[in-house]
């Protein structure tokens, strides 16, 4: 391996570290704990060597949303792969969706509530981002109905899927009727 190849593994295996520590240090205590003097102190690196992988926060939670996004793509085609039939993997993709919120709420928020500097339904969307929505959107486009368009009808349900996710966090709606909310958003939006 040359000295540049060692390098950028280096480098690259430092970034994993400062994502990672970000990552448990917001499910731990929030957000509002994930500053670079902290992480900093947490990795063992100085402020200046954070600077040189990120910016600041923002990037920070920018590419905790996109590792985020590439785990939720990934959970939600494993459950509707081990799903049989449209109805069956429709369901499993949303239990699986509200699952990932909730086991992960830091991560979460990096991907929808915080400001993360990525551009979401654009040209310039990043790779896993745009992967999530496909993940998405190969379960529910089958589901759509006649004449809806599926990426349409994809949104449709994820912004369900969001708000029950967030209603639900926030102590808004009682936690007893989670599969009753899930059944009825199958059962009323879905065309299986």
């Amino acid at each position: 391996m040359s000295v540049q190849e060692r390098k950028q593994r280096e480098r690259a295996d430092r970034e994993r570290l400062i994502v990672a520590t970000a990552r448990e240090l917001a499910e731990q205590q929030g957000w509002d704990a994930v500053t670079t003097r902290r992480l900093a102190e947490r990795i063992e690196y100085s402020q200046p060597v954070l600077y040189s992988h990120f910016r600041g926060k923002r990037e920070i939670i920018g590419a905790v949303a996109l590792e985020g996004a590439a785990e939720m793509a990934a959970a939600v085609r494993a459950a509707a792969a081990a799903a049989d039939g449209p109805r069956a993997r429709v369901t499993a993709l949303a239990r699986t969706y509200l699952d990932f919120a909730e086991r992960n709420p830091a991560v979460y928020d990096a991907m929808f509530q915080l400001d993360g500097g990525l551009a979401f339904a654009d040209v310039d969307t990043p790779e896993p981002l745009k992967d999530g929505f496909a993940a998405l959107l190969e379960s529910l486009g089958e589901v759509a109905g006649d004449g809806v368009h599926p990426a349409l009808f994809t949104e449709v349900f994820w912004a369900a899927l969001h708000g029950l996710a967030t209603l639900t966090r926030a102590g808004r709606l009682p936690p007893g009727d989670a599969e009753q909310r899930v059944e009825l958003l199958v059962d009323r939006l879905a065309v299986v």
